[in-house]
């Protein structure tokens, strides 16, 4: 089992890389997940960390963890004041107009006995808003960065397929999955964070372009400033 990339550590924080298709929680079919790795995550501390925030299965890259329940609850207050900066990197299925701008289309959830839970488009829903900025074209495919202003369940994966036009790369609910054979996986990947912190430097993480954007020809040249 390969270990995990550490990209921040400190008494308060700790910022995985996490690896596409690892989940963070036990699946209910079983399988491997992050939680089965807590001993590792420790790293020489009593207490095993507790992830603060969410990322899909599919999606790698940066996750923080609170190494104590202080730090877990100003964390969440940061995320819920809309105090983190986060920046996405996202393979789009097609070409983008333009070259940036920003989505505000509200979500909600709605379920089918015929193909379970998604989130859609809706003015009733609740307020989402992602900024975007295109950053690289190949093979008809679209690299962007999603800068999401809010935290909604699957935003950045609803806002590129209505907002931008094409769904990501390879997404099995939004977009036509793997059948184009192009990724075995949603080509998302959560690139950097930052949080601030009252009289301490902020957690700041970034996470390297990862090995399945280089192999749809998209490189670190192509991420600019």
């Amino acid at each position: 089992m390969k270990p995990l990339s550490i990209l921040f550590e400190d008494g308060e924080a700790l910022v995985i890389d996490k690896p596409a298709g690892l989940p963070i929680e036990k699946p209910r079919a079983g399988g491997a997940c992050l939680e089965d790795r807590a001993a590792e995550l420790r790293l020489g501390f009593a207490r095993s960390p507790v992830p603060v925030h969410r990322l899909d299965t599919d999606t790698s890259g940066c996750l923080l963890f609170a190494r104590n329940p202080k730090a877990l609850k100003r964390f969440n207050a940061a995320f819920e004041a809309r105090g983190v900066e986060k920046v996405y990197l996202g393979i789009v299925s097609g070409p983008v107009e333009g070259e940036e701008g920003t989505i505000a289309l509200s979500l909600s959830k709605i379920s089918s006995a015929e193909k379970g839970w998604r989130m859609i488009a809706a003015k009733k829903g609740k307020e989402a808003v992602t900024h975007w900025r295109k950053l690289a074209e190949r093979d008809g495919m679209t690299l962007v960065e999603f800068r999401p202003e809010t935290g909604r369940t699957h935003q950045i994966r609803v806002h590129a397929e209505h907002g931008l036009g094409h769904a990501l790369v390879g997404d099995p609910v939004y977009g036509d999955g793997k059948k184009g054979g192009k990724a075995a996986r949603t080509m998302l990947h959560a690139r950097a964070l930052t949080i601030p912190r009252e009289g301490k430097e902020p957690v700041t993480a970034v996470a390297p372009i990862p090995a399945d954007f280089i192999a749809l020809g998209f490189s670190d040249d192509d991420l600019g400033a």
